[in-house]
């Protein structure tokens, strides 16, 4: 690649999300940007491929969108000119429990409390409306303050405020505390359960209110035709301002990339070290090499004859739906995974995309998206489990398996170097890590060296589709360098 003949103004190491946004973000400023992927496809947790049958169209990692819908980058940037369409199922999520009952969080926050009233109690309601009112109805200001590093002058202080007491409140204290009856204590747990953290930690509430205030705000939509639909958009506006993209190249060393005045890596700690770690010193090093990462994923593709035959109607009109049960038992999940075993009966997040968006499959056959957290780097195969949930709330359910694709945690980290031991998260969201990720800096985007900056979801604001670290790096290459030439 050392022959490569342009002199570019930023190299983009990683296609993800965040290294794409990045790269439109610098190329608008006029610079003139190169962005490599080791892979043969671009875009990171952002693909889509036939992983089961020719026709069946599944999402290789991120299938459902609130924080990309409700991205402040993704919105300035305006993905839908591009060819991005969202799909809204009617209900962005339900979470069933045994027997015919299903809490559900519905576009409408009303509509979320009164359906807690009638399964739980008008003081569940009450609460719900509480917590999550003045969080969803300020969610332009909330995205941006919260989709940020930790450490910048807050332009809604009690905004920040209030959201930020809830998210240190452990979420199984505060939904024991909070709420009375188990259709809200569950709905609140499986929303928590999404941050990879035992709920008896501080922060897996953040994930509860973030991810509950998005759904009332922008939605839990998916990306017409696949999540590689986002990938695609970012690509095409990157190439509206002159940027280049080119797949199939691996960097092993930075040294070896083409001359420009800058390199931004969109990667995690473990491969910032193996490409760039010669170019960083020995303190900056020690640091990244402590870095933690989360827990793995088991996850499993599903092409099937016929829509999933749920036993709670309001599961058909959910986008997402959360496998777990009552809160003590998604605690109990997740709570083993952090520690170092595979759960008997795992919290499982399922999605079934051609519900709503027919063409992911051949006429009347449908795909269906699940996982469960596991220990980082587990081996276990977690396909009868997953199953077994499934069919608990889903008899039936085996009868319309045509094929499935699975990935346990090394099969995930082959696939995507990032997802060290199967963590999909980008490292551990605990308040330490959140407060100093990857490393302790003033701005986490930019390394001791100036030429190098950070843009991976071990950056703030951590995982999932949004592109705001990639925005943040962008922002932080500007204040060093100058707009582009």
């Amino acid at each position: 690649m050392s022959t490569r003949a342009p002199r570019y103004d930023a190299v983009v190491v990683g296609s993800g999300p965040n290294g794409l946004t990045a790269a439109v973000v610098l190329a608008r400023r006029g610079w003139r940007v190169l962005v490599l992927e080791a892979n043969a496809q671009a875009g990171g947790g952002t693909r889509t491929a036939e992983l089961t049958r020719p026709g069946f169209r599944h999402d290789t990692c991120s299938a459902i969108h609130p924080l990309a819908a409700g991205s402040p980058v993704f919105a300035e940037l305006g993905l839908e000119r591009y060819g991005l369409r969202w799909i809204h199922p009617p209900t962005p999520v339900a979470h069933p429990l045994d027997g015919n009952q299903a809490a559900t969080l519905e576009r409408d926050l009303e509509a979320t409390a009164a359906g807690l009233a009638v399964s739980g109690s008008a003081a569940d309601a009450r609460t719900y409306r509480a917590l999550m009112r003045p969080l969803a109805r300020s969610w332009p200001a909330l995205a941006h303050e919260v989709l940020g590093p930790p450490l910048h002058r807050p332009h809604r202080p009690l905004l920040l405020a209030r959201f930020g007491l809830r998210s240190l409140t452990p979420a199984a204290s505060l939904a024991r505390r909070r709420f009375s009856g188990e259709p809200a204590r569950a709905l609140w747990a499986g929303l928590a359960a999404h941050s990879g953290l035992p709920l008896e930690s501080r922060l897996s509430s953040a994930a509860a209110a973030l991810l509950g205030a998005a759904g009332h705000a922008v939605g839990w939509p998916l990306a017409e035709g696949g999540s590689q639909r986002i990938a695609d958009a970012l690509i095409a506006a990157l190439r509206e301002h002159g940027g280049e993209v080119a797949t199939g190249e691996r960097v092993d060393d930075v040294s070896d990339l083409p001359r420009s005045r800058t390199v931004i890596l969109d990667l995690t700690p473990r491969e910032v070290l193996r490409v760039a770690g010669a170019r960083l010193p020995e303190g900056y090093r020690r640091r990244l090499q402590r870095y933690r990462y989360g827990p793995g994923a088991f996850k499993i593709d599903y092409a099937l004859s016929a829509p999933i035959p749920w036993r709670s109607e309001a599961c058909a009109r959910a986008g997402t739906v959360h496998l777990g049960g009552t809160l003590e038992e998604v605690a109990a999940s997740e709570r083993a995974a952090a520690a170092g075993r595979a759960a008997e009966a795992p919290f499982v997040l399922l999605a079934q995309p051609s519900r709503f968006d027919p063409g992911r499959a051949p006429a009347g056959k449908h795909v269906a998206w699940a996982y469960c957290h596991v220990p980082n780097g587990s081996t276990a195969d977690m396909t009868t489990r997953i199953e077994a949930q499934i069919e608990r709330f889903a008899p039936g359910f085996a009868l319309t398996v045509l094929a499935r694709s699975t990935m346990a945690a090394p099969a995930l980290e082959a696939y995507n170097a990032n997802y060290v031991g199967g963590d999909i998260g980008g490292g551990t969201l605990d308040l330490r890590q959140w407060l100093a990720r990857p490393a302790p800096r003033l701005d986490p985007y930019a390394t001791p060296d100036p030429q190098l900056f950070l843009c991976s979801s071990a950056t703030p604001p951590g995982g999932g589709v949004h592109g705001m670290a990639g925005y943040h790096a962008a922002r932080s290459v500007l204040r060093r360098h100058g707009p582009g030439r």
